[in-house]
C-alpha cells in the first residue's frame, strides 16, 4: 500500500489555504502578521501568498514555516 504524503505548508501557499489548519491564525498572530487584522486583506486571502507577505513585512519565513509545519505533524 503506498504511503500518503504528509501535508506541508509552503511559502507559495495562499493565506486562505493556510488558514484551513487549526493553529495557523494563532501562529501567524504570534509572528505579528498584519493581514490578520487588516479588513482589506480579508477579501484577498486567496491571492496573498505567505512568502510574499512575509517578505513585505520582514518576517522570518523559515521560522514561520517551521512553526506552522510543526503544528500539523
Amino acid at each position: 500500500m503506498p504511503k500518503t504524503k504528509q501535508a506541508k505548508i509552503t511559502e507559495t501557499m495562499t493565506l486562505a489555504e493556510i488558514y484551513k489548519y487549526p493553529k495557523a491564525k494563532e501562529i501567524l498572530g504570534k509572528f505579528q502578521l498584519p493581514c490578520l487584522s487588516c479588513p482589506m486583506a480579508q477579501y484577498e486571502l486567496s491571492d496573498l501568498k505567505l512568502g510574499a507577505v512575509a517578505h513585505k513585512y520582514g518576517l522570518d519565513i523559515e521560522a514561520v514555516l517551521k512553526e506552522l509545519n510543526d503544528s500539523i505533524k
